[in-house]
């Protein structure tokens, strides 16, 4: 079985020009953990999940090293939101785009998730962002496919 027949053609992406608070709404209101962020043309330049939206509210470890009382009020790190809901995507998204073509089989895009702990691949074809697989679709894939449901 072959990506092209069961990735999602219907893409939910980003501009790279997006801010914070624009990538948590889209991800919010469309009931999604993650998206491609694609460039002017459309190329797919990097990923952005709900797991990079949670890190940035935490310190680098240098920063907690260096001023541990800062990040003790966890209420006050709370309101921080307010600071970084203006930082353009890029600053916090994933680069090392991995992507999937439509024609790579979906155990080696499952492979390829599990080995790098991702959740979603973008599908590329010809440069262009086609569609999006995820961990779920590949699994239910393969149960449907082995094993009567």
């Amino acid at each position: 079985m072959k990506v092209k027949e069961i990735m999602e053609p219907s893409v939910i992406s980003l501009n790279i020009d997006s801010t914070y608070e624009e990538v948590a709404r889209v991800l919010y209101t469309n009931g999604i953990s993650g998206a491609p962020v694609v460039d002017g043309t459309g190329k797919v330049v990097g990923v952005v999940s709900e797991e990079d939206l949670f890190r940035i509210i935490y310190p680098f470890y240098k920063s907690y090293y260096d001023h541990p009382e800062m990040y003790a009020d966890y209420e006050a790190r709370e309101k921080k939101m307010q600071e970084i809901k203006n930082h353009k995507v890029e600053i916090f998204m994933s680069k090392n785009v991995v992507g999937v073509y439509p024609d790579t089989p979906i155990l080696q895009a499952g492979a390829v998730m599990l080995a790098r702990d991702i959740m979603r691949l973008p599908v590329i074809k010809d440069g262009q962002l086609v569609g999006i697989i995820n961990r779920k679709a590949i699994y239910h894939a393969v149960l449907k496919n082995n094993f009567k449901f």
